[in-house]
């Protein structure tokens, strides 16, 4: 029987607007590939010709990923469900805070800030809805850019710590990223080679990896996520859950028990200010930003006070969302995450069947409500991640 291809029209439409294709690049672009960018960049091999990078290539690609996903609601019916309609609620009453404050006055730096922010987070959203765990060369991509992340982490560090500013040989520093714009794409990158990796020993040596990469790195919000998805990861993957809990259990006592040991035979680094977060200056003043919106949640329990504060100044934390949208716009966002987390932890952590879209939605919603609570802004790029994985997990379910 002969097929009448189709025109040469859709065959290029279906190659520029495929969700799995655009994903793919997307993901490399705005991580290993800002990593590459800024290390270049660092070590004065080229000038800032993008800038700072991340922003001008995440403005470049919001078109074909808006496009993507289009393409991906038009050709299966069944790909948006109620969840997208939620999501696209919250996106909405967000916007319609911004414009009102911006409206009324608000500072613009702050309302932009904002509005990056749910720019990176829909696109995170779609790369991670699309994401194809199962495509042997992307993965192989992937992993091959985390060693080189990896390498390049080890080969710059000076007494312990990766900090390209210290070489001071960037022609344009201005434009150079601190350690945490570093740290945000090594975490990525190693979700997905950490989830992927169903080899105990493949697992095991990326642990030690991104361990050592992240202590090196001094990102305690990015060490503390590579150090709590260990035990997730590996309860989820044990064939025997219980003798798993009790190995977990056994080697955290032993790692208490011998942690001044350790700490003695490491470099000085802002990880180990953890040990001791009274004496962190970071933890000191983020503590007295969550204080001060405290105070403003006490004035103006119902409805915030946007942007009541100089920019960066936020409560690195959820209660920025309460501050800024109200205690509408806080209890929406709770919610956002801790359904998802309800429902995953019924409707598939138990299961018998070992998914890596599984690993990798739960670690997002573990990793992004640890640092709801702890160390971001709201709404952080984590977000997106996490909603996409978590939708395109409930398609499967609803479509396998």
């Amino acid at each position: 029987m002969i097929t009448q291809m189709p025109p040469a029209s859709v065959l290029r439409w279906n190659v520029f607007a495929s969700p799995r294709i655009t994903a793919h690049w997307s993901f490399i672009l705005l991580f290993p590939g800002f990593f590459i960018y800024q290390t270049l960049l660092g070590t004065g091999a080229i000038s800032a010709v993008l800038g700072g990078y991340f922003t001008a290539v995440a403005l470049a690609l919001f078109f074909p990923i808006l496009l993507s996903f289009i393409y991906a609601v038009r050709n299966n019916r069944n790909y948006a469900s109620g969840f997208e309609l939620y999501l696209s609620l919250f996106v909405a009453y967000y916007l319609l805070v911004l414009c009102i404050n911006l409206l009324g006055g608000a500072a613009r730096i702050i309302v932009e800030r904002y509005v990056q922010s749910i720019v990176f987070c829909f696109e995170t959203y779609v790369i991670f809805r699309a994401l194809d765990l199962e495509d042997k060369a992307f993965l192989r991509i992937i992993i091959i850019s985390l060693l080189v992340m990896s390498l390049i982490t080890f080969y710059f560090s000076v007494g312990g710590f990766f900090f390209l500013q210290d070489l001071d040989e960037a022609k344009d520093p201005d434009s150079l990223a601190t350690y945490q714009g570093f740290a945000r794409s090594y975490i990525y990158t190693y979700l997905l080679s950490i989830c992927t990796a169903r080899s105990p020993l493949l697992r095991y040596l990326l642990y030690v990896i991104g361990t050592s990469s992240m202590f090196i790195n001094g990102a305690r919000s990015e060490f503390s996520a590579v150090i709590v998805l260990i035990p997730v990861i590996e309860l989820y993957r044990a064939k025997y859950r219980l003798c798993m809990i009790f190995v977990i259990a056994f080697l955290s006592l032993m790692l208490v028990g011998s942690i001044g040991s350790i700490v003695d035979m490491l470099p000085d680094n802002r990880i180990l200010q953890l040990l001791d977060l009274s004496h962190s200056t970071s933890a000191i003043t983020r503590q007295h930003f969550t204080e001060n919106a405290v105070r403003t949640i006490s004035s103006n329990p119902f409805f915030g006070d946007f942007a009541s504060y100089p920019d960066g100044h936020y409560a690195h934390n959820a209660l920025c969302a309460w501050v800024d949208f109200g205690l509408f716009g806080f209890l929406f966002f709770c919610g956002l995450l801790a359904w998802p987390a309800c429902w995953l932890l019924f409707n598939g952590f138990f299961s018998k069947r070992r998914s890596n879209d599984f690993v990798l939605v739960g670690s997002l919603i573990c990793i992004t409500i640890l640092w709801a609570l702890t160390a971001k802004n709201i709404p952080d790029m984590s977000v997106g991640a996490a909603m996409g994985a978590y939708s395109k997990f409930r398609f499967l379910k609803r479509n396998t």
